[in-house]
């Protein structure tokens, strides 16, 4: 069985629900606490044994670019006033994998920088990550998904319950009885016809058939190209495909400001230099 090497990662969203702060920074570029959101990404990715890294990106993405290259003057300078544990963290952010950069281009939908990155990723199974959302957990959820993988054979998407009132916000997967792999993905489906309270989110595990019927999708719901329509396609001509849940974590979206206010207090809260004091802080308001 081939290994799983490499991520693409969706990066070219314009963040339109946290402007203006987006305005002239990419989204995957704000803080959570002192690392970006995409960093964040990315060093689940390398744990999970990825090694290149295939950011789909558009023409206002360069800090994400900028970020993970070398920065000389910086680093001359954090040499230079001696504080090597900055310098080491700045360097290793470079070097953590093979960087590669694709402008995105086709149709609107996440369907569409799984097709900008096909030829990197021919006859392989890829992961395929959307650069905004956040999996906390002890075991990188991207390893979780890989080493199930490899042991496996299973093509994935990574699930998570919902509270039964907030199925009809997201994509849910109908499982047949007694496993986890998928007979359905019903989109933002009715609190009373929902089949489960598993909700997908960005992290799969995909094939080149699952690329091939991709390419053969019509245009779906807001005249977008959707990676779920051509993951059902691919089910209802034989293919099999799993949910996989988060163990030991969460999923944690990031796409509005409460929700992202959320993501930064979660991991805020498992810093020792910043947990106390912000419990402090929350006593006082």
């Amino acid at each position: 069985m081939q290994k799983v090497k490499k991520a693409v990662v969706a990066v070219a969203g314009s963040g339109t629900r946290l402007l203006p702060a987006t305005k002239a920074m990419p989204k995957e570029m704000l803080p959570i606490v002192d690392k970006p959101i995409i960093q964040l990404v990315v060093e689940e990715l390398v744990e999970a044994g990825i090694e290149d890294i295939i950011l789909v990106t558009k023409w206002d993405k360069k800090p994400l670019e900028d970020h993970f290259d070398h920065s000389w003057i910086l680093e001359h300078e954090l040499k230079n006033s001696g504080k090597e544990k900055r310098l080491k963290e700045i360097v290793r952010i470079s070097e953590m994998a093979n960087f590669i950069y694709i402008r995105q281009k086709g149709p609107y939908g996440n369907g569409t920088p799984v097709l900008s990155a096909a030829n990197l990723v021919k006859d392989e199974p890829f992961m395929y990550v959307w650069g905004d959302d956040l999996v906390k957990s002890k075991i990188s959820f991207a390893k979780q998904m890989v080493d199930d993988f490899h042991e496996t054979g299973h093509y994935m998407i990574g699930v998570q319950e919902v509270p039964g009132d907030q199925v009809d916000r997201y994509g849910i997967v109908s499982l047949k009885e007694g496993t986890m792999q998928i007979n359905d993905i019903i989109e933002k489906p009715s609190i009373e016809s929902a089949p489960s309270n598993l909700a997908d989110f960005g992290r799969m595990i995909l094939n080149q058939e699952i690329i091939d019927v991709l390419k053969k999708t019509e245009l779906g719901k807001g005249n977008e190209l959707w990676i779920v329509d051509a993951i059902k396609k691919y089910i209802e001509n034989g293919g099999e495909f799993y949910a996989k849940k988060v163990e030991g974590g969460e999923w944690l979206t990031t796409g509005d400001p409460l929700n992202y206010l959320k993501a930064i207090l979660k991991y805020a809260m498992d810093r020792e230099d910043l947990a106390g004091p912000i419990k402090e802080h929350f006593k006082t308001l």
